[in-house]
């Protein structure tokens, strides 16, 4: 049992995925939070059912959002946390790997594989996520978003937490077990949910309001990646193509074309919101 790492799993109406998060958690970690938005399907009675703590989070409209507000709230939390997606599944090679390991430095990163059409991708793009942080050394940071009126929302958005002030020269590593990310099986959600996405970058995109990514050469890549023109085929290039997506058959295609239609949405937002403001 792993009592060195507390996990928090982040909820809103979630019944169709949260049994199959939790139920590997529940049998090998001792401090599972799950951090509920006053869901109103049977996530919190199937939650409660492999013995985490619910708490109920109501967002006032401000900074902290959710993860930062889970930090910072939730008592006797370790000093390691480990947040897990509602979507995503922790592996056993990962648990094993954490297990055993003497967590040092900052925070680690974790790979989590996508999942399309009961198919574990090989290939394509993954999300490396900066998910397993030292409670006291980092933080996610306030950004300019607020006022974005097809924004994210209480959650916060597509960026890493950083490292506080006084840990900056803290180590981040990262792991080798991985998750799987069950992103696309519900097409109608993704779809909603990545069209609020899609408004929010768009409006971050203009504002220059993104914080700086812990790794030096990821912010890079992501600044010359924002500059570019036709990000949409850039991106489905990367994964299908560069990532070698394409062998993984239509699974590879329909992750690749997913990030496609993100990204060409992108960019016909702040089309739009160029013409709008001139």
């Amino acid at each position: 049992m792993i009592s060195h790492i507390s996990v928090i799993v982040l909820t809103k109406n979630e019944e169709k995925r949260i049994a199959r998060c939790l139920k590997p958690l529940s049998t090998e970690f001792s401090d599972i939070r799950v951090v509920d938005s006053a869901s109103d399907d049977n996530t919190v009675r199937m939650a409660k059912g492999f013995g985490t703590q619910i708490t109920d989070f109501h967002w006032n409209g401000k900074y902290p959002k959710k993860y930062q507000w889970s930090l910072e709230h939730l008592e006797e939390l370790n000093d390691w946390v480990l947040f897990v997606d509602a979507d995503e599944i922790v592996t056993p090679e990962l648990i094993k790997e954490l297990e055993d390991l003497n967590p040092a430095g900052a925070g680690y990163y974790i790979t989590s594989r996508y999942r399309v059409d009961g198919k574990v991708l090989k290939f394509g793009m993954m999300n490396k996520k900066l998910c397993l942080i030292n409670r006291h050394k980092m933080i996610f940071p306030v950004v300019d978003d607020l006022d974005i009126t097809e924004g994210v929302g209480e959650i916060e958005g597509h960026y890493q937490p950083v490292k506080r002030n006084y840990f900056k020269g803290e180590k981040i590593g990262k792991l080798k077990g991985e998750m799987i990310h069950d992103a696309l099986e519900d097409a109608k959600g993704w779809a909603r949910k990545h069209e609020h996405y899609a408004q929010w970058e768009a409006e971050m995109d203009r504002r220059g309001a993104w914080p700086k990514d812990p790794s030096l050469f990821r912010h890079i890549l992501k600044i010359i990646f924002k500059a570019l023109p036709f990000r949409g085929i850039i991106a489905f290039i990367h994964s299908y193509v560069w990532k070698l997506g394409f062998l993984d058959g239509a699974a590879g295609y329909k992750l690749a074309r997913s990030r496609y239609l993100y990204y060409r949405r992108i960019a016909k937002i702040a089309s739009e919101t160029s013409k709008h403001l001139v």
